[in-house]
This record gives structure tokens, C-alpha cells and sequence, in this order.
């Protein structure tokens, strides 16, 4: 069975699922969901997943006591206001929405409606919420992660690859995080040893060009952001870094699960198991105002060593020694 397939069933079939009492309402409660990422992606479909698991567990059933109406934006801004729009009109008791361009969507249309966010990177300098204690308004959820970690990430790319003098980094332009991001980066930059470039990409067709433009550079690696642009177009991005022999830097798992050298960041499936607890809760009739935002507590460091030494690289014992996992 795909994975797209058992997504579906795990929205659709009630009497798989235990019955909870507690979850039980007069009426089935709708909930709406915009995920910034494409509908048919593996990670798109994982993530959304691990949210309806947790409902489940919750006690929240769908065609039971609750339905789901999900849209996927893919990253586009447009389609993002139009399905923020769609999902308005069905009257929803809550909404979960991934990422900041979705979430800024569904603000401009209302200020009403509980709102539970996951991979959102600054929501209190957005100003999607007053603070991340007290959010206050119709919104709360679950921050993708803090600023000071794009730091880390050059730190890593310099601790793997020693080397490594001159740092692409691959970002989507438009996107306020990807922004700060990049600042954050450029401001550790001289204590490592190693100078930023940004490599700004609006479309598919300018990874290929600007990648191989900036790795006529020597002693080049390159520093991944996160953003539904990177996460749909992984597959060309981690190819290119290793025709090009530059190591790389990205922020979540399955890129050096999918064959990208190094990974630091937090687990974004979790993000969206708590963001189903939120949304349990506030259909038991708390309020997102109550609700304060949570940052990770924790960040995944991978690393994969095939692919290292395919780069020539020997990965320094103290690194593997702080590895959640190691990918032989």
C-alpha cells in the first residue's frame, strides 16, 4: 500500500479505531488543515500522518466525532490564500496550518477562528502572535526552530569538512526566515572561518545553475535552509551536492537519511503530533490565547558516512560521538 494510500485510510476508516468516549461530542467537529508542502510529497504525507495518529490516540475519529478538510499549497502564495479561503468558508472549529506563508494566509482572512501552527520560525517578530508565553489572539502552535541554529549549522559544515572556506547558501529568497536566517549565518561567520554566499532560488529551474555557478568556488560547501521549496526539490539539491563533491549541511533527517552528508534539527514529526494535542484541547474548549507557543526542545544531528567518504571526508570521532544517529 503507498503511503499517500494509508494517509487516507487513517482519515477515513472509523472503525479501525477505538472508540473513546471522552472524544465524543454532539456533533462531528471540523477540522481544517493547510500544509504548506505538496500533497503527494513523502514528507508531506509522513507529517501529516503523525497528525492524524495523534487524533487518534486523542480519541478524535474521523466520520465519528470529527472530519478533516486538508489542502496542500506547495510552497505557492497564491494557492495558499485561495485554499485559506476554501477552507474558511466550511466553518471549521480549528485549523492547523505548516509553515508561515500558509499561516500568514489564513490571518489575513481571519482573526477569529483557532488557529494551531507547526514549522513557523519566528512567529512572535512576524507577528503572529504578542509573545510566545502569552500568544494571545485566535493563534498558538509549535516553532520550527530558533534563529541561533542556522549558526550551528556552518559550525557543523566547517567541523566536517575542515577544509570548507566558502559556504553557498541555498535559500528561498522571498521567505522572511530564510532572511534571518541568512544574517544569523553571516554573523558567525567570521569566528568560523568560513565565508556566506547566498544562493537564491525562486524555481526548480535555477538549483541546477546557480549550485554549479557557485561550486567553481574552492573549498566550497553548502548550507542548506529550510523551507517547502528545499523540501520538494531534495532530490536534485543532495544529487547536485554530490556530482559537485560539496559537502553539505541540511536541517532535518531524511535528507542524510535520502543520502545528504549531515543533518541537525528538530524532529518535525513530533511538531505535528503536538500540534494535534493542541488542537484536542482547544476543541475541549481552551483557547490558543491560553496556549503558549513551544519552540524544540531538542535537535537530531545525522550523518551519513557513505556519503562522506564518497566526499574523501573523515567525519572527526567527537562528532560521531554527539550523533543521534549514524547512517553506515
Amino acid at each position: 500500500m503507498r503511503r499517500r494510500d494509508f494517509a487516507l485510510g487513517l482519515a477515513g476508516s472509523a472503525a479501525a479505531w477505538p472508540l473513546v468516549a471522552r472524544a465524543q461530542t454532539d456533533r462531528p467537529r471540523l477540522i481544517g488543515v493547510l500544509m504548506s508542502t505538496a500533497e503527494g510529497d513523502e514528507q508531506s504525507i509522513a507529517r501529516y500522518t503523525a497528525f492524524l495518529e495523534a487524533l487518534r490516540s486523542s480519541g478524535w475519529i474521523d466520520g465519528h466525532n470529527m472530519r478533516i478538510n486538508a489542502r496542500w499549497s506547495a510552497g505557492d502564495a497564491d494557492r495558499a490564500r485561495n485554499y485559506a479561503r476554501e477552507i474558511l468558508a466550511l466553518t471549521p472549529d480549528v485549523i492547523v496550518v505548516s509553515g508561515a506563508l500558509s499561516l500568514e494566509a489564513l490571518l489575513h482572512a481571519t482573526r477569529i477562528v483557532p488557529i494551531v501552527f507547526a514549522l513557523v520560525t519566528d512567529p512572535v517578530g512576524a507577528g503572529f502572535v504578542e509573545s510566545l508565553s502569552r500568544p494571545g489572539g485566535n493563534v498558538t502552535g509549535f516553532m520550527a526552530q530558533e534563529y541561533s541554529i542556522s549558526g550551528k549549522w556552518l559550525q557543523l559544515l566547517k567541523e566536517i569538512a575542515p577544509n570548507v572556506t566558502k559556504a553557498g547558501v541555498l535559500r528561498a529568497a522571498t521567505l522572511a526566515a530564510d532572511i534571518g536566517q541568512f544574517a544569523v549565518i553571516e554573523s558567525v561567520a567570521g569566528s568560523v572561518g568560513v565565508e556566506p554566499s547566498p544562493i537564491n532560488v525562486l524555481d526548480p529551474t535555477e538549483i541546477d545553475r546557480n549550485i554549479a555557478a557557485f561550486a567553481r568556488s574552492e573549498n566550497a560547501g553548502l548550507v542548506v535552509l529550510p523551507s517547502p521549496f528545499t523540501v520538494a526539490q531534495r532530490d536534485p539539491i543532495i544529487a547536485l551536492a554530490a556530482r559537485y563533491k560539496l559537502p553539505a549541511v541540511y536541517p532535518e533527517r531524511f535528507y542524510a537519511k535520502e543520502g545528504g552528508l549531515i543533518s541537525y534539527g528538530p524532529d518535525f514529526l513530533q511538531e505535528f503530533r503536538s500540534a494535534a494535542g493542541y488542537v484536542d484541547r482547544i476543541l475541549r474548549n481552551e483557547k490558543p490565547a491560553d496556549l503558549p507557543v513551544q519552540a524544540p526542545t531538542h535537535n537530531e544531528l545525522v550523518i551519513n558516512l557513505k556519503t562522506a567518504k564518497a566526499l574523501g571526508l573523515t567525519v572527526p570521532i567527537s562528532l560521531l560521538a554527539r550523533a543521534d544517529e549514524v547512517i553506515e
